[in-house]
């Protein structure tokens, strides 16, 4: 009989630990159940109905940095050096880090000294203000034939002369405006945004599919209440994010990126709100450089 007993534990081991193995998934993982409440500038939260969520192991923000880093960057010197162009509006551009010679924006910050400096920005502005405008712009005394008969005088004629115009310009900075309609055919600026926007849209669909890939855990939407679940998820750190997607309630708009830790048999609780949604100055940020 004491053989007989002893012959049994190995077996009792097996048994037991197949039972062990076949418990049920549900105790060793965990869930997520979730409601989604946007309130809008009229003060009633409302549930956020049909909208899919993705829960990742990695936070979508990091996801779009790490796809941002895959994708080669354009390199702007290079672009403007390509330019056939002076060689003092290639230094402008690099300074300034715009291909953008045309515009409100531009007209605003441009200096009356990179209109006189500038190949390109004169002739714009000379060719609209100059002699035959009908306006009292400043008129040019200096000969080019003193360039290198009298240097000196010439010199200080052209002085005087950029003196002037630099007190037109500041006394007239409408005279400006008229500078597009000759920079527009040199313009390079449409065509830098062409190839950021180029580049936006592979760093974006690299994040959608890494996302949706190596980084998800999971999947659902949102019912009638603006509920979800997560269900069968191993612990640990995880983030529930709507990706590109954004909820619309009234005059408010939302996003979420939101970390969520997950245990063994437990049911975390979750509430997305305005309060934990993407920043708007990020989402805005995120828009621009893409």
């Amino acid at each position: 009989m004491c053989n007989m007993r002893f012959a049994y534990r190995p077996i009792l081991l097996v048994v037991m630990c197949v039972l062990f193995a076949s418990l049920p998934a549900a105790a060793q993982s965990g869930s997520i159940a979730f409601a989604v409440r946007i309130t809008p500038s009229t003060g009633v939260a409302e549930p956020v109905r049909g909208l899919p969520f993705y829960l990742l192991s990695k936070s979508f923000a990091d996801i779009q940095r790490e796809a941002d880093a895959s994708v080669p960057k354009l390199d702007f010197n290079r672009f403007v050096d390509s330019l056939t162009v002076s060689k003092e509006l290639k230094t402008w551009m690099k300074k300034n880090h715009t291909a953008t010679i045309t515009g409100e924006d531009f007209r605003k910050n441009l200096k009356a000294d990179e209109i006189i400096n500038i190949p390109e920005f004169w002739k714009a502005y000379f060719d609209e203000n100059g002699p035959g405008a009908g306006s009292n712009f400043p008129a040019r005394k200096y000969k080019e034939s003193d360039r290198t008969k009298n240097p000196e005088k010439y010199r200080r004629e052209v002085d005087e002369y950029h003196a002037k115009v630099r007190k037109y310009v500041a006394a007239n900075p409408d005279s400006k405006d008229v500078m597009d309609a000759d920079l527009e055919s040199i313009n390079p600026g449409p065509r830098w945004a062409d190839m950021e926007a180029a580049r936006a849209r592979s760093v974006n669909t690299m994040a959608l599919d890494l996302a949706q890939s190596r980084y998800a855990a999971g999947q659902t939407q949102t019912d009638v209440n603006g509920r979800g679940e997560f269900n069968g998820i191993a612990p640990g750190t995880y983030w529930i994010t709507s990706l590109k997607i954004e909820a619309e309630v009234g005059d408010t708009r939302e996003k979420w990126d939101v970390a969520v830790s997950v245990r063994a048999g437990a049911t975390t609780q979750m509430v997305l709100s305005n309060f934990n949604a993407v920043p708007v100055t990020d989402r805005l940020r995120k828009s621009n450089a893409n």
